[in-house]
């Protein structure tokens, strides 16, 4: 039994297990008030195959009847094949497919319970439970506060309420105490979740600790908020103080007292320590520190000038630490003085500032002066300033300070001490007079005072000098443009002397050629003009000459061409001398422009050469421009279409015997050449070939003539035995040696005969065919057949011949044969058999001798 009754589970399990059900998608729960309304959304899947609802009825607190197998209650809506049948506050959105979302409006008290959403598609059917909470009045929503807030670290505040209906807008406001803070309100409507929110994002502070913070349901219809939450804010902040002084403004004389309180005015969470602090360094030692609860106090008596500063009370809890500050001021009399100068030892003529140092609570407003011991100046200001000191100003400065509190003592002396370059310098020149370019030259640099010592010298112009001793210079090996030379005598500062000139001698400088040129080429013919210049020269009396290509041509400054030639053009220099040396210029190139001239060839290897070598022919030019272009003539004048330098002929042949002559061309103009032999001779080759042609073709006009002597005699044989057969009563026909064609083996109907190779010994035989009409006549191929159309049945016109003959060795056509005629001469006599007369002869039969 318990066998057969867990298989009839098992069974009706997979009976069911691949049935698909109904399927819903709604908020578990909604929320609302009377007044309101309320927005289900809802979506649902039809089970198995099913693709339309045909009911849907929605029941309030229904209940089911197990004897009528039926639901009972409240029905809200009913449409029977999706049609609305009944309509009220409750209205169906959806369709027949997949939605099924219900909007109630408005919403009353005794909507609150569960709803039932009976469907219907086919024999499937369902009811759906969706809860509807329903209340009076407005339920709160809810504050949600992040675990913890801290002064100044952004947080974020929502404001929630489970509420959203289409066509009941509301909207959630924000207030801290009672001033309103911006927010958004965003509204959820899903089929997860239902709902109205709004987020708050604030940066806290110390002072928002412990004040209520309210989040407030709004409706445009209500006159004021439908309900709100409130809670308080607890933000976590370090603690803050507050401190008291007394006398009230920290201000005291020297030798008072004075009370400083410190108090702790909020802190969350609560401090841990407090304690002071003077310029930063904690007070750990003073017996006047009282600590009470959020309080400690700072009493300080008879106090001195080192009390004053600046105190500051900490106080420490788990967020952090925070500090507060306050001046103490300490009045007293100025201390000892001193005077402080900002330059000294200062510079004569410069500008120098005296200050007065007295420390003093408050500032000193009165100074005295004193220079070595002499009141000088009275002033508020401690700052006494010369504008330029001289030698008169040295001495010891002191002054005394007083301010509100009294005066006080006399200063310590400072020293002023005026220092000033060397004076009176001067460069003095050791060496004689006069100097030449290349002569060692001795300077001194001399002084007459200075404060403090000259320690070291300077000379300009900056060189390769060599100073043998401070303020000795050696110059070695003077250059023509050196100086003026000036030294300086340096300490602290340096004083220079006035510039020496050396008035050196030296060779002229700078010589150059400068060519006169009218255009910018020069042209044979031109007039050209050479000048020699030169930039300097000491002293100025000077000769000048010239030089072509390094030989002295002339004296003169100028050099000058009335028309010049190609012989012209070369290296120019130009000198110039005077009682110290001589200088040369550099080299100026004279390039002459002319067109091309004076051509010649030359050839190489030589003007007589063998045919079969290499001549070449170059065309040998003056010009400036070289020439750009040539041309080549032979002895007819005939251009060569050559336009090479050189012209080169390879192999060289007899017909090249002859003259020839080139032409130059550049840009100014052309000329030509003279006209110079080349002699090809004949290679002993070619003589040889030559001389063996002359004697082959003698002894071939021989063979030839022979020939046609034979060729005669036979003719006349042929005549002779052909006026025999015409004797006959048939026809014949003669057969000249002709070479013969080797035809295929089956030629087609018209053949007359066919060659065997193999049976060159054996019998030769022909097919002669006679046309039916006595008139037509045959016509002779090339090897003596005759095509003719195909004879009638009826009628054989045709004799075979055949000749038995012997093999002959050899081949001859048209020739001779130097045998006798009966071994070689084959022929055949054709007699007619038919009827008629037997056509003449014709003088234009072509015989043909059939050979073997």
């Amino acid at each position: 039994m318990h066998l057969l009754g867990a298989s009839l589970l098992l069974l009706e399990y997979l009976a069911f297990s691949d049935a698909e059900d109904w399927k819903f998608e709604h908020p578990g729960t909604l929320y609302a008030w009377e007044g309101a309304c309320i927005w289900i959304p809802c979506q649902y899947k039809l089970p198995g195959k099913r693709v339309s609802l045909d009911n849907l009825t929605v029941y309030h607190k229904y209940k089911y009847d197990d004897n009528a197998k039926a639901f009972s209650g409240n029905i809200l809506l009913q449409m029977a094949k999706m049609n609305k049948l009944s309509q009220g506050r409750i209205q169906f959105l959806g369709d027949s497919k997949s939605n099924c979302t219900l909007r109630i409006h408005p919403a009353k008290t005794e909507d609150n319970g569960i709803l039932g959403l009976r469907t219907t598609s086919g024999s499937e059917k369902w009811m759906e439970k969706i809860v509807l909470n329903v209340s009076k009045t407005a339920p709160a929503p809810r504050i949600q506060l992040p675990l913890e807030i801290r002064e100044f670290q952004e947080v974020t505040l929502t404001c929630l309420l489970n509420f959203s209906c289409y066509g009941y807008q509301t909207k959630l406001q924000w207030f801290l105490e009672s001033s309103q803070l911006p927010s958004n309100t965003s509204a959820s409507l899903t089929t997860k979740t239902v709902s109205t929110q709004s987020k708050l994002t604030m940066h806290p502070n110390w002072t928002h600790h412990g004040r209520n913070l309210t989040c407030q349901l709004w409706n445009d219809n209500a006159e004021g908020p439908l309900s709100y939450e409130t809670v308080q804010l607890d933000v976590k902040h370090t603690p803050k103080l507050e401190i008291e002084v007394s006398p009230t403004e920290a201000i005291v004389k020297e030798g008072m007292s004075v009370t400083m309180t410190c108090k702790i005015i909020s802190s969350n969470p609560e401090s841990s320590t407090i304690s002071w602090l003077k310029d930063g360094i904690p007070l750990t030692k003073q017996e006047t520190l009282q600590r009470e609860q959020k309080m400690l106090t700072l009493t300080l008596t008879s106090v001195t000038k080192d009390v004053g500063g600046e105190y500051h009370c900490e106080a420490r809890n788990e967020i952090g630490s925070e500090k507060s500050q306050v001046a103490l001021q300490v009045l007293y009399a100025p201390g000892p003085s001193r005077v402080q100068i900002n330059s000294s030892p200062a510079q004569e003529g410069t500008r120098v500032e005296l200050t007065c140092i007295a420390p003093a609570n408050p500032p000193s407003t009165d100074y005295t002066w004193y220079h070595n011991n002499t009141e000088i100046r009275r002033s508020t200001n401690k700052f006494f300033r010369i504008p330029k000191v001289s030698l008169s100003h040295a001495g010891k400065y002191s002054c005394l300070a007083k301010n509100s509190v009294g005066p006080g003592p006399m200063s310590q002396e400072a020293e002023l001490d005026i220092q000033y370059a060397p004076k009176e310098v001067t460069t003095v020149l050791q060496s004689p007079t006069p100097i030449r370019e290349g002569d060692n030259v001795t300077l001194t640099c001399n002084y007459t005072s200075s404060n403090p010592r000259v320690t070291r010298y300077e000379w300009s112009p900056q060189g390769l000098w060599n100073e043998l001793i401070p303020g000795v210079l050696m110059i070695q090996k003077v250059s023509w443009n050196a100086g003026p030379f000036t030294c300086a005598a340096c300490n602290s500062w340096c004083s220079w002397a006035s510039p020496v000139n050396l008035h050196i001698k030296y060779a002229p400088k700078g010589v150059k050629v400068l060519p006169i040129i009218p255009h910018s080429e020069i042209h044979s013919g031109d007039r050209i003009l050479l000048q020699c210049n030169f930039s300097s020269s000491h002293p100025t009396d000077v000769r000048f000459f010239w030089k072509k290509n390094g030989i002295l041509l002339k004296e003169g400054r100028e050099l000058s061409f009335d028309s010049i030639s190609p012989e012209d053009a070369g290296s120019y220099n130009c000198l110039v001398n005077n009682s110290v040396g001589q200088s040369t210029s550099e080299t100026q190139m004279l390039q002459v422009l002319y067109a091309p001239r004076r051509l010649r060839v030359s050839m190489s290897p030589k003007d007589s050469v063998t045919e079969g070598k290499d001549a070449v022919l170059t065309c040998e030019s003056d010009a400036n421009p070289p020439i750009s272009q040539y041309a080549w003539f032979d002895w007819n004048n005939q251009n060569l279409h050559h336009y090479d330098r050189m012209l080169r002929l390879d192999p060289v042949k007899v017909e090249h015997s002859g003259a020839y002559w080139c032409q130059g061309t550049n840009r100014l103009g052309v000329g030509q050449s003279p006209p110079s032999t080349l002699t090809v001779y004949y290679s002993s080759e070619t003589i040889s070939r030559r001389t063996a042609l002359g004697v082959g073709l003698c002894l071939a006009i021989l063979l030839l003539a022979i020939w046609g002597v034979k060729l005669h005699q036979s003719w006349k044989r042929i005549q002779s035995q052909q006026g025999l057969q015409e004797n006959s009563s048939g026809q014949s026909f003669f057969v000249r040696n002709k070479k013969i064609r080797r035809a295929p083996l089956s030629e087609g109907p018209h053949s007359m005969g066919c060659y065997n190779p193999v049976m060159e010994d054996s019998i030769s035989y022909a097919v002669l065919h006679f046309p039916v009409d006595e008139n037509d006549t045959p016509r002779i191929g090339d090897a003596g057949t005759s095509e003719v159309p195909r004879l009638s049945l009826n009628r054989d016109n045709s004799v075979t011949y055949s000749v038995v003959h012997k093999r002959q060795v050899g081949d001859y056509e048209n020739v001779t044969p130097d045998v006798p005629e009966d071994e070689e001469i084959h022929y055949s006599e054709l007699v007619h058999f038919g009827a008629g007369e037997r056509p003449l002869d014709h003088e234009g039969v072509e015989y043909v001798t059939l050979k073997h």
